[in-house]
């Protein structure tokens, strides 16, 4: 009996402690470091490269929405299979109760 208690004891001191280690601490946030303020940078960005920027920021969302196009035709392909798959199973589930 003594055992049987001592034995529980130790299994809820184990379970108190293994909660206590799975919380997870406050996120911690940290500022960004910058030498000059925002508007100054912005300020300061040359019509040379901004219009290098956007040509980049248009080539890079192209080739997100080709690359989100294909993953969508993807799905489909598998989604049709799969309605093909179930239409083969309900056929297969009446022609088995037929029997």
């Amino acid at each position: 009996m003594r055992n049987i208690f001592w034995l529980t004891t130790l299994m809820i001191a184990v379970l108190a402690i293994a909660s206590l280690e799975a919380q997870t601490p406050a996120p911690v946030i940290v500022q960004a470091a910058s030498s000059a303020p925002a508007g100054l940078a912005a300020s300061r960005a040359d019509s040379s490269t901004a219009a290098a920027d956007s040509k980049d920021m248009m080539q890079l969302l192209q080739e997100m929405q080709a690359t989100n196009d294909a993953t969508i035709k993807k799905q489909e392909a598998a989604l049709e299979t799969l309605d093909a798959l179930q239409k083969a199973a309900e056929e297969l589930k009446i022609f088995s109760k037929r029997g």
